[in-house]
């Protein structure tokens, strides 16, 4: 249940606020937890999803978008592309779950990011489907911007020699 996760994602960046001094040890923690479950979740999504193998970081990037966020949120972010080269992306989010009962952030904490756990999963979602790249908050409106945009930078194809299975 979405609202359940939410409330409990909540509780939950309000805890590591009390364990840790620095943002940016929350915010470390939040993208290693996202990790985490970006690298489980990943088989979820593949299963349920049926999505097509995808030949470019623009395939990839919409299905993220399109398929990945109304799935497991239950929104649609727009894709813009940043480069030429078509390595740079990002998802623009016109609404964000995970921030939907904040109204602000704990007061001396402008640099929390509150919701750094969605970085994680899809970074951590990427590389199991054997993709480096580099997923960073742009944008929040938690921290006053007018929209809350995720930055995705694909970094290299991993080696796919490497997590293959021996027979």
């Amino acid at each position: 249940n979405k609202d359940l996760f939410v409330l409990t994602y909540g509780a939950l960046v309000a805890q590591l606020c009390k364990d840790y001094e620095k943002d940016e040890d929350v915010n470390k923690y939040l993208d290693k937890m996202g990790y985490s479950i970006g690298t489980r979740l990943v088989e979820d999504f593949l299963a349920r999803s049926c999505v097509r193998r995808c030949h470019s970081y623009s395939e990839i990037t919409d299905i993220i978008a399109q398929v990945a966020f109304k799935m497991y949120l239950g929104i649609t972010p727009s894709v813009t592309c940043n480069n030429p080269s078509r390595t740079e992306f990002s998802l623009i989010l016109d609404k964000n779950p995970l921030a939907e009962f904040v109204e602000e952030l704990p007061a001396g904490r402008s640099s929390l990011c509150y919701c750094n756990l969605l970085c994680g999963i899809i970074r951590g979602a990427l590389e199991m489907v054997h993709l480096a790249a580099d997923v960073t908050f742009l944008q929040d409106r938690l921290k006053g911007d007018r929209v809350t945009e995720i930055g995705i930078t694909f970094l290299k194809k991993l080696d796919e020699k490497k997590y293959r299975r021996k027979k």
